[in-house]
């Protein structure tokens, strides 16, 4: 990945806000987010969980889908267990699965397939195991005609 997960979600979250996207509980997210941003231990987990479940409930809130999806990094790195690599690789799918044909070729994209590769590798799924449509570059050069 070439770019800081932490601060694309902070940049994700921000637009989150002011697209309106989190309605009444915006309050709620701001401060689970500021105690997974700023505590480690039990602390984050929970506030990390806490905004998970929230996610749930706000399923079209794209800008909010992909914040959780880049916290979800933030947390395999401060405890590197399949669970968090599982969870990841799951929100990036739900995310393309939703938001996938609206935003293709954006850098939005680019970096939920990023991720989502970095998960699918923290579980040991290498792209010759797992093939689907976006472990392919939407781009295929035209086949030369065959000759013959």
């Amino acid at each position: 990945m070439q770019f800081d997960p932490a601060i694309v979600a902070l940049q994700a979250l921000h637009h989150a806000e002011e697209q309106g996207e989190l309605g009444d509980f915006q309050p709620i997210i701001s401060e689970a987010e500021e105690t997974f941003s700023s505590d480690q231990g039990p602390a984050a987990k929970q506030a990390y969980e806490h905004l998970q479940q929230l996610g749930e409930r706000l399923p079209d809130a794209q800008r909010f889908q992909e914040f959780l999806i880049h916290i979800t990094w933030q947390q395999v790195t401060e405890e590197p267990i399949p669970k968090h690599f599982q969870k990841g690789f799951e929100l990036c799918n739900r995310f393309l699965d939703r938001f996938g044909a609206a935003i293709e070729g954006t850098e939005s994209y680019h970096r939920i397939l990023a991720i989502r590769q970095s998960f699918k590798s923290g579980l040991g799924i290498q792209r010759q195991e797992v093939r689907d449509e976006y472990d392919e570059d939407s781009f295929h050069p035209p086949q030369p005609p065959a000759t013959g």
